[in-house]
């Protein structure tokens, strides 16, 4: 994800500024022909008229400086990033806020903000998403609806990916490598609070604290109220250090690193841990990552509470995205792709791979290459049987059909019709 800051915001000011630069000209000139104008007649003016025209010089050289102080009004919203309001009584609810300007409600102002230059993804919004419907029933419809995009789908994917998972390692561990591949991190740790509260342990890791096995090397554990991590644990409220070197409450873990962002994860009202990442660069995180921070730690609790709870997730028949799985298949043939796989199928629907594999063996009884094979042999089968195809080869029917090889097509042909593509053609 290539994350732009406040590019809106910086397009704004260079049209505003080129506003008061038009009007300043104007004004000046103006000025100067009114001048000449009237130059010959100003030694005949007696004081009185004198005066009135200073005056109106005067006036006019002062709505030059108002216009050069004048900042973008307050009322124009411009297309940038915007971030939430974190206050835990409001946060994630209702008020965005554009950088260093008063509160706005979405649903009046809010312009949906690009994350990256990549091509426009396809409209949609959490409300249609079935497993985030779930974990995100709580929240405010405008919240929700308004979201950037780019969030809806990192979201979405995290939700998904988190689906199977049914203890709390495997959740943290989720988290982490997630939080490195879809934001691009270089460092990323989930700290739990231990029995008593009192210190914070680093339960999961993804960058250098890892070695590949899900196991911390050499973890840490942080006493409530120390650095960074424990302040955040002791207040509630994250915390984004621009540049650990001026904050002396920062504490140096595997290696020393120039920011960081501290968010804090809760169940119900009671603090339980904090998703921390830092940074090699100076002032390395944005709105946007203090927006999906919050939002991933949201999902964090909800995933921990059901955890808790013993309450699954379940997969019904009405799943949304088992039926826009099925009308790319049967509408747009996407079967036809020889190269269609679980990964590539699971990023057109913006979910985990997992989370894929689980709903169609649950929906269709099949796993996901014997369902596509399905519909691929559904197709060959059509095609065998049409005149209009009588002088293709088996081969090249297969190809047509999303097959990439002969033995393939044989194969997959005979397992679920009973008899080779050659004799089918022979029957029929």
């Amino acid at each position: 994800m290539d994350i732009k800051k406040n590019s809106g915001n910086k397009k704004a000011a260079k049209t505003i500024r080129m506003l008061k630069e038009v009007c300043i000209t104007f004004v000046m000139i103006t000025i100067i022909l009114f001048i000449l104008k009237h130059l010959s007649s100003l030694a005949l003016m007696n004081k009185e008229d004198l005066g009135s025209y200073l005056y109106y010089i005067l006036i006019a050289i002062v709505f030059c400086f108002l216009l050069v102080s004048i900042e973008k009004p307050d009322h124009i919203v411009f297309d940038g990033f915007f971030h939430v309001s974190f206050d835990r009584n409001i946060a994630l609810k209702e008020t965005f806020r554009t950088p260093g300007k008063a509160a706005r409600r979405i649903s009046k102002t809010k312009k949906r903000a690009q994350f990256n230059k990549e091509k426009p993804l396809e409209n949609k919004n959490l409300t249609s998403i079935a497993y985030l419907d779930e974990i995100f029933a709580d929240f405010d419809d405008n919240f929700l609806q308004n979201a950037p995009i780019q969030t809806i789908s990192i979201l979405s994917y995290f939700a998904t990916s988190l689906f199977e998972k049914n203890n709390v390692d495997e959740v943290l561990w989720d988290i982490v490598e997630n939080c490195i591949s879809h934001l691009y991190l270089e460092d990323c740790v989930v700290y739990m609070f231990d029995k008593e509260k009192q210190y914070l342990i680093q339960k999961a890791s993804f960058g250098d604290k890892n070695n590949g096995e899900k196991k911390v090397v050499s973890p840490i554990k942080i006493k409530k109220g120390e650095g960074i991590v424990g302040s955040v644990a002791k207040s509630g409220k994250y915390q984004c250090i621009k540049d650990v070197t001026k904050n002396p409450a920062y504490i140096l873990d595997d290696a020393p690193r120039m920011s960081e962002l501290s968010v804090p994860i809760f169940i119900e009202d009671n603090i339980v841990g904090v998703l921390d990442s830092e940074h090699s660069e100076k002032d390395f995180f944005t709105n946007d990552h203090i927006f999906l921070f919050h939002l991933i730690a949201k999902l964090t609790e909800k995933k921990l509470k059901q955890i808790c709870s013993n309450v699954s997730s379940h997969i019904n028949n009405d799943n949304k995205y088992f039926k826009e799985l099925d009308f790319l298949m049967q509408e747009a043939k996407i079967y036809r792709d020889p190269y269609l796989g679980l990964d590539s199928m699971a990023k057109k629907l913006k979910i985990s791979g997992n989370y894929l594999s689980q709903l169609v063996n649950k929906l269709s009884g099949h796993n996901f290459t014997d369902y596509v094979n399905g519909y691929r042999i559904e197709d060959a089968k059509s095609k065998l049987r049409n005149p209009k195809f009588i002088n293709y080869t088996i081969i090249s029917i297969a190809l047509e059909s999303g097959f990439n090889s002969k033995s393939t097509f044989y194969s997959a042909f005979k397992k679920r019709i009973g008899v080779s593509p050659k004799e089918y053609r022979k029957t029929s």
